[in-house]
């Protein structure tokens, strides 16, 4: 989806309608369409001769845009396919291919860190409340997102999250407290990094901000993961981007270092 994407805005950067593309390539209005809505694939072959088309000079980005055509990655989240709405699967897809993840939350544990029994009790909330046959798959699919951090090369995380969210009691108190341990045993592992804004922290005005960043091959390839009433959208146009990127820069001033998140996660691990 995220190459068509591109390839159509190359297109219209290039004043070029579809069909006259797809006159040049002996194609189909039709066939461009599917192509650049992300329901066809395209050979690498193609997007040279497109970027050709549309007097693209950006090599850097030519040659990421073939190797996202080139990918034919089917990973662990296509076992869910049918089972779980798509947009399950295409954030696991989109953290899988990071280069970076930076997450910023502010009223739960981040999904990358949550423990089986957080997660349960975070989709059990869901009204209508959700069958045993919706829960389970749900949950399942979330600690498998942990890949990411686990595999031989993990994408490289940071996340600032709320005093608010780590207190919050979703579930019991034993099921919180062993949501603080296990994210304290991912810092101690050295596979993500984690920063604390406290409730003491003054000028923080940013609670409504929570957004999952995905660093792509290119800074004009990122893409912004935001929770929306109608599920997880999905933002890559630049100017959001750069507005994205200055909002996390400002939280990061907001928030405590990692050692002494460290330390202030493990004082509220005691307290409970």
């Amino acid at each position: 989806m995220r190459l068509g994407t591109e390839l159509r805005r190359l297109r219209e950067s290039a004043g070029l309608k579809a069909r006259e593309v797809a006159a040049l390539l002996s194609s189909t209005s039709a066939q461009m369409s599917q192509i650049e809505a992300g329901l066809a694939g395209v050979s690498e072959q193609r997007v040279r001769r497109l970027a050709a088309h549309y007097a693209c000079a950006d090599g850097a980005l030519i040659e990421a845009l073939v190797a996202m055509a080139a990918d034919r990655t089917r990973g662990w989240w296509e076992e869910y396919r049918g089972v779980l709405p798509p947009v399950f699967l295409d954030v696991a897809e989109t953290e899988h291919h990071g280069t970076f993840l930076r997450e910023v939350v502010t009223s739960h544990i981040p999904g990358l860190l949550q423990t089986p029994d957080y997660a349960r009790a975070v989709f059990g909330y869901m009204v209508p409340e959700l069958p045993a046959s919706e829960l389970m798959p749900r949950v399942e699919h979330r600690i498998g997102r942990r890949a990411v951090l686990e595999r031989e090369a993990p994408v490289p995380y940071e996340t600032v999250i709320h005093e608010a969210a780590l207190r919050i009691l979703v579930s019991t108190r034993r099921v919180a407290r062993t949501q603080l341990q296990k994210v304290l045993e991912e810092i101690e592992h050295g596979r993500v990094t984690v920063r604390v804004i406290p409730f003491s922290r003054e000028g923080f005005a940013g609670a409504g901000i929570e957004m999952m960043y995905v660093g792509g091959p290119l800074p004009r390839l990122d893409t912004v993961l935001r929770d929306a009433p109608h599920g997880t959208a999905f933002i890559d146009a630049e100017s959001q981007l750069a507005r994205f990127r200055d909002l996390l820069n400002k939280v990061g001033k907001a928030a405590l270092q990692p050692v002494e998140s460290r330390d202030f996660i493990h004082r509220l691990t005691k307290e409970l």
